[in-house]
C-alpha cells in the first residue's frame, strides 16, 4: 500500500542492482541444490505469461497486447495486461484490461479486487469511486479473506468518517497477514498514520499484533536449512558487468525452466522459478509459473498458491 492506495497492486519497477547481486550470489552458491535463497523488495504484481524475452518495458507491452489480440478469450492474458498497464501508471487502461478479465473469470476474488484498486488509482477525484466500491463487493463475496477488498473497504470507512472502525478493520487485516507478506509495512504505516491524523492512539497494539504464523505450505522454500550468498558472494557477483550478469541469470532461470520440463512434478522448483521472475521483475512470467506448477501439480495447488500470495502474485 503506497500513500493508502497500494496492497498488492505492485509498484516493481524491474530489478534493482542489489537484487541482481542477490540472484546471481543465490545461483552462484547454490546452483547444484534443490533450493536457493532469493530476496526481493516489497513488491507485487501481474499475472499471466509474456512469451517472447524480456526486454524494454514498451516491448513487453506490446507482447501483451499482442497476447489479447491472439486470445481474446484468456482471461490470464488479460490480467497480464492489465498487471502490466497498472506497474506502468496506465490505470485506465489497466482497468479496461481487468474489466476483460472479469468478464471471462468472474469467480476469481482476486481478479475483482485488482479491478477495485485500478479504478481507485485512476480516479482523479473521488477516492473511492462506486464503481471501485462495487468490485471491491464482488471480491468480498467470493473471498471474504481476500486482503486487497478488505482494506480498500477499510479505506471506504476512513473515507466516510468511521475512522475508528477502519482501524479495528486493518488490525483484523494485520492479524490475519501471513508473515513475510509484501503489504504488511504499508498496513502499519497505514494504521499507524491514520492513528497519528485522528488522535487514535494504535502504538500499544501495533506493537503487541504479529502477523500470523505460516502454514507448512506457506514456509518459503528458501527458509527449509538452505544457506543463504554470503556478503563476498554478492560482492563478487555485483563486480560482473550487467550484461553478463543478465545472461548468468537467464541461462541459469531457463535451465531451471528446462529442469522443470523434464520433470514438472517437482513443486519445489516450480517455487524456486516463481522467486526468480519475481526477483528479475518479470512479474508476468512469475504467474505463468504458478499456473503452469498448477497445471502440472493439480494435488499441490493450494501449496502453490499459498507461496505465490506470499511473493505478491496476483489473482491468487
Amino acid at each position: 500500500m503506497s500513500e493508502s492506495k497500494d496492497l498488492g497492486g505492485g509498484k516493481t519497477g524491474g530489478m534493482t542492482g542489489t537484487n541482481r547481486a542477490i540472484l546471481v550470489a543465490a545461483f552462484i552458491l547454490l546452483a547444484a541444490t534443490i533450493g536457493y535463497a532469493i530476496w526481493r523488495d516489497s513488491g507485487s504484481s501481474d499475472a499471466a505469461p509474456v512469451p517472447e524475452a524480456a526486454g524494454a518495458p514498451s516491448d513487453q507491452l506490446a507482447g501483451l497486447e499482442a497476447r489479447t489480440r491472439r486470445e481474446p478469450g484468456s482471461a490470464d492474458a488479460w490480467t497480464a495486461l492489465g498487471a502490466a498497464k497498472f506497474d506502468l501508471g496506465d490505470f485506465a487502461g489497466a482497468t479496461a484490461a481487468y474489466e476483460k478479465a472479469v468478464a471471462l473469470s468472474p469467480e476469481s476474488a482476486g481478479l475483482w479486487s485488482a479491478l477495485g484498486e485500478a479504478r481507485v488509482m485512476g480516479s482523479d477525484s473521488d477516492p473511492m469511486p462506486a464503481a471501485a466500491l462495487q468490485a471491491f463487493d464482488k471480491a468480498i463475496a467470493l473471498d471474504a479473506k481476500d486482503p486487497r477488498a478488505r482494506y480498500f473497504l477499510a479505506v471506504k470507512k476512513d473515507i466516510g468518517g468511521d475512522h475508528g472502525g477502519a482501524i479495528e478493520d486493518w488490525f483484523a487485516l494485520l492479524a490475519d497477514t501471513p508473515q513475510g507478506a509484501p503489504w504488511e509495512a504499508d498496513l502499519r504505516r497505514t494504521i499507524e498514520q491514520v492513528g497519528q491524523i485522528h488522535k487514535i492512539d494504535v502504538a500499544g497494539r501495533l506493537a503487541s499484533t504479529s502477523p500470523r504464523p505460516l502454514t507448512a505450505d506457506e514456509m518459503p522454500i528458501a527458509a527449509r536449512a538452505i544457506p543463504g550468498p554470503s556478503r563476498a558472494d554478492m560482492e563478487a557477483a555485483s563486480q560482473l558487468p550487467k550484461g553478463q550478469q543478465d545472461q548468468m541469470i537467464e541461462g541459469m532461470v531457463s535451465g531451471l525452466e528446462a529442469k522443470l520440463e523434464a520433470n514438472p512434478a517437482d513443486v519445489d522448483r516450480w517455487i524456486m522459478l516463481m522467486r526468480s521472475r519475481m526477483t528479475l521483475g518479470e512479474t508476468a512470467k512469475a504467474a505463468q509459473a504458478l499456473k503452469d506448477g498448477i497445471a502440472a501439480n493439480p494435488g499441490a495447488a493450494g501449496r502453490l498458491k499459498a507461496q505465490a500470495q506470499l511473493l505478491g502474485v496476483p489473482g491468487v
